[in-house]
């Protein structure tokens, strides 16, 4: 489904905090996030609202995406301040590979 290409830091999120490490509910949860992003143009909306996330220092897209997922999915959820705690507080667990520029 995702060709390996899914974030780390977002398998850990959905595994550390919103799943409390139940690994059947999180790959349960994935899936229905990558539904929900290509529905009703939910990332072309995340996108409009990009610089929001992006003030609070929260730079993972896939993680602001996945936050907001989930305040529409519970309205106790706020997607910026829970983006911000995960970033700043937690920290990402997950780098991209440096690129070698031969």
């Amino acid at each position: 489904m995702w060709n390996y290409s899914i974030d780390f830091n977002l398998i850990y999120v959905a595994l550390q905090y919103y799943c409390e490490e139940d690994i059947n509910q999180t790959f349960e949860i994935l899936i229905e996030f990558e539904q929900w992003k290509f529905r009703d143009n939910n990332e072309q909306k995340y996108k409009t609202n990009i610089n929001t996330f992006l003030e609070r220092r929260c730079c993972n897209h896939n993680i602001n995406l996945f936050c907001k997922f989930l305040s529409e999915k519970n309205k106790a959820v706020n997607a910026i301040k829970w983006s911000t705690t995960i970033t700043a507080n937690d920290g990402l667990p997950f780098v991209e590979k440096s690129k070698n520029h031969s």
